[in-house]
């Protein structure tokens, strides 16, 4: 207030009005106090744009980037390398291009005034939808506060040509980045769903699937939340040998903030019993952190032991098994440890490592040794063994099925990946042609890959290339 009396007064001093107003006195210590001010504005921009971007990932919105989280104790602080890069270089570019602060307050100011006008507009849709409320209140809250914000933005487009153009480009750019990425995504996906392997196929093959059934237990990363990707069907086309164990691992970012443990796992069951094939829906909300959890695979499969329990429990489970009952998925709960059917105990260095050398040769051995070196985080993960209880109660299908998944979490666990390249077809128009082979395909290749932001190891690592024409 004390500014703007001041320049009503003395309007010639409107170019340098900051520096005019202040007393002589105190100028220096309000300019290192403005300068203060200026930094922690910024830092909670940057620190803004870091949490959009990272909810904007886990919405399928924006290509895979590098998230770091920068405290044990802080939920939710993060930190992205690339996008503080891309800032960076953007800010050192509009100052060295405008070299006025003029020019630049006409850009923050048409920002600002798109924000707050946006906002506006997505707040009537809050009413309407989240609050419940009538409609007409919305209208009355869009209409009273959205002209008053377009009587500043209209006013903010008059400085378009003197600067204001470059958040418009900016926009511009991001939005496309966003869309393209989306729609690639899309199109893979239902790629995926139109092309996956039918059940009654799979159940023709036999418990053996029509190939070599090894030790171990695989982990096959799909999008689809029911029936089998096409990648395995490529995998075992290639080469027909799998893994005693087969669980289709879907890992999901739903629409909410946060997914409570309790309810973040879905377990169930593909085919009878004897085919040993089941499926896992981990979900998480846009807003929860997805660290580097060493203990995933003890998890997986304490839930898997406990699906087990539940489905012997149940009456139904007698029947035999229906094609039609394989959406069917269990909420497995993580907090209750005192209903698991396994035991778990630390990994004896020296009674276990004679039964883990035994089942593994000398080159996978020197292999997992070299890098376990490179990787420090891998060799300081916790080991366990699992164990079933002798329980008088437990049957013996039960007991053998609890068994075969002991065992085969003993033989290792591999990680099934697609490598997919997503081409557009022939008689797509020339725009899909440009979204899809030169914009997704440049950001497919420039982003992090999935195993890394899975944090999956790569000595378990198994990618399956595949082309989809889309």
């Amino acid at each position: 207030m004390g500014h703007a009396a001041f320049l009503s007064k003395n309007t010639f001093h409107m170019p340098t009005g900051f520096y005019d107003t202040i007393p002589e006195p105190v100028f220096w210590p309000v300019f290192v106090v403005a300068t203060l001010a200026a930094v922690v504005g910024s830092q909670a921009v940057i620190s803004a744009t870091f949490s959009i971007v990272k909810q904007c990932h886990a919405l399928g919105c924006f290509p895979r980037v590098k998230v770091v989280h920068t405290s044990r104790w802080i939920y939710g602080q993060i930190y992205i390398p690339e996008i503080n890069w891309i800032l960076m270089v953007l800010c050192v570019a509009v100052t060295i291009a405008f070299r006025d602060t003029t020019l630049i307050g006409n850009a923050y100011g048409i920002a600002c005034m798109t924000v707050m006008f946006v906002t506006t507009f997505l707040m009537a849709l809050i009413i309407i939808f989240v609050w419940q409320r009538n409609i007409i209140f919305a209208l009355v809250f869009l209409v009273f506060f959205g002209s008053i914000e377009a009587v500043y933005l209209s006013s903010s487009l008059m400085k378009v040509t003197q600067g204001g153009w470059v958040p418009l480009v900016l926009a511009f750019i991001f939005m496309s980045v966003m869309y393209i990425w989306h729609y690639g995504l899309r199109r893979k996906y239902q790629f995926d769903l139109q092309n996956k392997v039918s059940m009654r196929s799979i159940l023709s093959l036999g418990p053996s699937l029509g190939i070599v059934r090894v030790p171990g237990i695989g982990l096959i990363y799909t999008e689809l939340v029911t029936g089998v990707p096409s990648i395995f069907s490529h995998f075992v086309t290639n080469l027909p040998a799998f893994h005693e164990v087969l669980v289709f691992l879907c890992v999901k970012s739903v629409p909410v903030p946060y997914v409570s443990p309790d309810e973040r796992y879905l377990v169930g069951r593909i085919g009878p019993k004897e085919y040993r094939m089941y499926r896992c829906i981990v979900r998480y909300g846009y807003k929860d952190v997805q660290r580097d959890d060493d203990n995933f695979e003890n998890m997986l499969v304490m839930n898997i032991a406990k699906f087990i329990m539940m489905e012997a429990e149940d009456a139904s489970s007698s029947a035999s098994y229906d094609v039609s009952n394989e959406g069917r998925m269990a909420v497995i709960t993580t907090t209750d440890a005192s209903g698991s059917p396994l035991a778990m105990r630390d990994f004896d260095g020296l009674a276990d490592s004679m039964t883990m050398r035994s089942s593994k040769s000398e080159t996978l051995r020197s292999l997992q040794s070299s890098y376990e070196q490179e990787s420090p985080s891998v060799s300081r993960r916790r080991r366990v063994r699992f164990e079933v209880p002798e329980e008088d109660g437990m049957g013996r299908q039960v007991k053998e099925e609890l068994m075969a998944l002991v065992e085969a979490k003993h033989a290792g666990v591999a990680y099934i990946m697609g490598h997919s390249y997503i081409k557009a077809r022939r008689s797509s128009s020339f725009l899909k042609k440009f979204a899809i082979d030169v914009g997704y395909s440049f950001l497919r290749k420039n982003c992090r890959g999935p195993s890394v932001t899975l944090h999956i190891p790569h000595i378990s690592l198994i990618e399956v290339g595949m082309i989809y024409y889309v």
